[in-house]
């Protein structure tokens, strides 16, 4: 087995009795001291800061790098205003999900931020498509941090005062302590908050001063999961992947009405006929849905999910016990006939059917911060 990577906050996580996991390559904390609930619980009241520096962080530099980019998602790249940012989709020539990614304009160039274990492929495949017309710069020694929580914006104004000002979706580069930072006021908790990526040898100065708020606790992979999870928001592999189209992911709001059958700049994306037609027809066989639980047991991913006449209809693809809501939350594939608010459905945990109720996503408010 090849040696697990190390983000810049490594020893950091080891001080604060991190216990780690290797994860998409990397040694990853999984959670803390005060355990995954208790995580999950202090983000939704006060602010967590997660080391999310195993991600993939690019610029694309060129004349036509947005045209370019286009080129390869369902999504507005060319119109995205400078100092905006949006989430996007590679797709693949069978209308399946290669990856899901934040795009910022930054004028000059575009700061693409990819998932990490889909990194090396995505650089591949960037280089393969549009490496004759833009130059990709890989941004190696890079942290990338994200501040999320109800007084997230708080304690950010207290240490970076530019930040006050940004909305859900801005990006910018502001000075944090004498340190250039590029700052994105989003996050994958539901939450307000900044995503904040650094140069690895400031990293751990500037995350010490973070920490350094009364506010702020470190948050593990095992929190961010369930935080995500009850937000309604897809993990890469797990709830997406390179056979789901984003019809049946329910992901329609991320295609562009201007790349859309009827808009300016229709089609011209990988898989673009099949996802199209699968918008006009409707003509999927399976939807993705979410699950409230209607006992304590939380199901997880895997498990199998059954009519009530114990006909299988589909699979879960996510599950945890939902902290915030109170209620075991899943979401999952089943058969397009079942994805109807409120059927009730069962999933099989270890031999037992136990009840659950298909519920609108997401499953807690969300608090994003839009001006």
């Amino acid at each position: 087995m090849s040696q697990l990577l190390k983000t810049p906050c490594y020893d950091l996580h080891l001080e604060a009795g991190a216990k780690m996991v290797p994860f998409a390559g990397y040694d990853m904390p999984v959670q803390y001291t005060l355990g995954v609930k208790k995580e999950h619980l202090h983000t939704r009241d006060a602010a967590g800061l997660f080391d999310v520096s195993h991600m993939g962080q690019l610029k694309l530099h060129g004349e036509n790098a947005a045209k370019a980019l286009e080129s390869l998602v369902p999504v507005d790249i060319i119109d995205l205003p400078v100092g905006k940012q949006r989430y996007a989709l590679f797709t693949n020539e069978q209308g399946g999900l290669q990856d899901d990614l934040m795009v910022s304009n930054f004028g000059d160039h575009l700061f693409v931020v990819v998932n990490a274990a889909c990194k090396t492929q995505d650089i591949a495949h960037l280089q393969q498509h549009i490496g004759d017309q833009v130059e990709i710069e890989v941004m190696e020694d890079r942290a990338l941090l994200a501040l999320q929580g109800p007084q997230a914006a708080k304690v950010f104004e207290r240490l970076v005062p530019e930040s006050a000002d940004m909305v859900f979706m801005d990006s910018r580069v502001l000075n944090f302590d004498g340190v250039d930072v590029i700052v994105g006021r989003a996050g994958y908790t539901g939450e307000d908050g900044f995503e904040i990526s650094m140069p690895g040898e400031h990293a751990e100065r500037l995350t010490r001063l973070l920490l350094a708020q009364d506010e702020v606790e470190w948050i593990g992979l095992g929190a961010r999961d369930s935080l995500r999870l009850e937000s309604g928001l897809c993990l890469y592999g797990h709830d997406i992947d390179s056979t789901t189209t984003p019809v049946e992911a329910s992901l329609l709001w991320a295609i562009s009405k201007v790349r859309r059958s009827d808009g300016e700049r229709a089609g011209g994306f990988p898989g673009a006929a099949i996802i199209l037609d699968q918008i006009a027809t409707k003509d999927v066989s399976r939807k993705r849905i979410g699950m409230l639980g209607l006992g304590k047991a939380p199901v997880r991913e895997g498990a199998e999910l059954f009519n009530s006449d114990g006909d299988k209809i589909g699979i879960v693809t996510s599950g945890t016990a939902g902290p915030t809501r109170g209620a075991p939350v899943a979401m999952g594939y089943v058969a397009k006939e079942y994805a109807v608010l409120d059927n009730e459905i069962f999933s099989d945990v270890r031999g037992k059917k136990l009840p659950m109720r298909i519920e609108k996503m997401p499953f807690v408010e969300q608090r994003y911060f839009r001006g």
